[in-house]
């Protein structure tokens, strides 16, 4: 079957809730769309306001606090908010990945080998079953391998061990000092005590390469929250090899629909998922920075035009919050004083700008309700954008 280059877009942003609102719970919500970027503490509240019905934050607050939403170093090496019971098979999937970017470098620099990661890790995970500051982690590892090499085996282990994030009360669940919490049922929540459901215990597997069985688990989420995809587009979202990703699709033979997209590029789905046609219409959203549907994909061109591309993805790796219209990026957005800063890469027609007024009014609602502006720090990008049409847009 021959997929377009917008029948691409629309099955995008129908896995990914962006067609239109659903009335779904958080926890619900998350597993629908997979994965949440999560490095700015916002960010997943934002992607959830855009993808959910009467979206409250409360709710997504309640889901960190009782970890049926957990917030770790996943794919990418990057943190982010998943379902609790998805973690444990994408932990397992990206453990070779974690492994040789968290145990070279830093940790490597310290004197510390692999074999000391095993080593500790057990004991790590037994202090860190309530939530530790990150202090106090550096504490910790300073007793065991001494000050000298303290902040090279946190700096790998953190990142390397099954550890979530454990939320900090702050305005949007975390602040900027961090606490972790070891992953499975013995962790308790960090700020009131509620019963901790799930998650799946993690075991700390010995293994550096990858575990074809978690491997392919893992892509069949990922086809479900944002197929259609290549191999190329797996491998990207995970920073897993072209090589096992092709192998573990050979293993999903039946279970994986062979595609052909647009310039003849060889894709893959779930049998039978939901592809709308091409004309179904896209309404406009206020994506968050860093959203997952701009950078899932090798070929980022399904929703960001290539022009825009640089423009919206800084050489740094800092992903500025987009406008989408028509289901493509069409500029950039940021909270000002008396309403949100839209600006527009090319004319948008009154309908496009009339959407994104009334996305501006809701979000600027949601982020009052937080006594918080969001994205200031990143202000500084806006004064290297192009000539463009600016509007703000009022409540």
């Amino acid at each position: 079957m021959i997929i377009t280059a917008r029948e691409l877009n629309r099955a995008t942003l129908s896995r990914q809730l962006l067609l239109e609102r659903e009335p779904l719970s958080v926890s619900e919500g998350v597993r629908r769309v997979v994965a949440l970027q999560a490095q700015e503490p916002a960010s997943p509240y934002l992607a959830l306001w855009n993808r959910l019905t009467d979206f409250a934050p409360t709710a997504l607050d309640d889901a960190f606090t009782g970890r049926s939403v957990v917030k770790a170093t996943l794919m990418r090496i990057t943190l982010h908010a998943v379902h609790a019971e998805d973690y444990p098979v994408l932990r397992a999937a990206m453990q070779p990945t974690l492994y040789a970017s968290r145990l070279g470098s830093r940790f490597a620099a310290a004197g510390l080998s692999p074999a000391d990661a095993d080593e500790l890790l057990p004991e790590l995970l037994d202090f860190a079953r309530r939530p530790r500051t990150s202090a106090e982690m550096r504490a910790w590892a300073e007793e065991r391998v001494g000050a000298e090499r303290r902040d090279g085996a946190w700096w790998g282990l953190k990142g390397y061990a099954p550890l979530h994030h454990a939320p900090t009360g702050a305005t949007w669940s975390f602040g900027p000092r961090p606490s972790f919490v070891a992953a499975g049922p013995t962790s308790q929540p960090a700020a009131v005590p509620v019963p901790v459901p799930v998650p799946v215990p993690v075991p700390v597997p010995a293994s550096r390469e990858v575990e074809p069985g978690a491997l392919r688990a893992l892509i069949l989420r990922y086809l479900a929250g944002f197929g259609p995809a290549s191999i190329a587009d797996v491998a990207q979202f995970a920073m897993v090899g072209r090589t096992a990703v092709r192998a573990a699709l050979r293993a999903l033979d039946g279970s994986v629909e062979p595609l052909q997209g647009p310039d003849e590029e060889a894709l893959f789905d779930l049998p039978g998922a939901f592809r709308p046609a091409a004309d179904t219409p896209a309404p406009p959203r206020l994506m968050a920075m860093w959203d997952s549907v701009l950078l899932a994909y090798a070929d980022r061109g399904r929703v960001i035009p290539p022009a825009y591309r640089p423009l919206v993805i800084r050489r740094n790796g800092d992903v500025l919050p987009t406008l989408l219209v028509d289901g493509h990026v069409a500029g950039v957005w940021r909270p000002v004083d008396g309403g949100i800063e839209a600006t527009a890469f090319h004319p948008l027609s009154s309908a496009d700008w009339d959407g994104l007024t009334e996305e501006a009014r809701s979000l600027t609602a949601l982020l009052a309700d937080r006594g918080a502006t969001v994205y200031g720090r990143y202000h500084h990008w806006w004064s290297k954008l192009p000539e463009a049409e600016t509007r703000l847009l009022r409540p």
